[in-house]
């Protein structure tokens, strides 16, 4: 069977994951000599992980949650929120301090 029909059916069958995975996933299947099997789990794992993070884009969606903030659009004004220690913390200076 020629590719672009075995694209052409995942298409036909809403498998968007596995069609944008298949030429990575064929490639590194006959590269490394995976037996068939791996090679449609592989596919099988790209569809999941497409669905799933279809479904949190939808979930997003559906949530209207307001538009990102940066710590600087914040109002620290008039709240008990600690400001020094909230910008300490987006810094992300305690990571390569290695503390809590």
């Amino acid at each position: 069977m020629e590719r672009t029909e075995v694209l052409d059916m995942m298409g036909e069958l809403k498998l968007y994951g596995m069609r944008a995975a298949y030429d990575e996933t064929l490639a590194t299947a006959l590269k490394r000599k995976h037996e068939p099997q791996r090679f449609v789990g592989d596919l099988l794992r790209a569809e999941i992980s497409e669905k799933q993070a279809r479904s949190i884009k939808y979930q997003l969606t559906v949530a209207k949650l307001p538009l990102a903030k940066d710590v600087d659009d914040f109002a620290f004004n008039n709240t008990p929120i600690n400001e020094a220690l909230v910008r300490d913390l987006a810094g992300g200076g305690f990571l390569a301090q290695q503390r809590n």
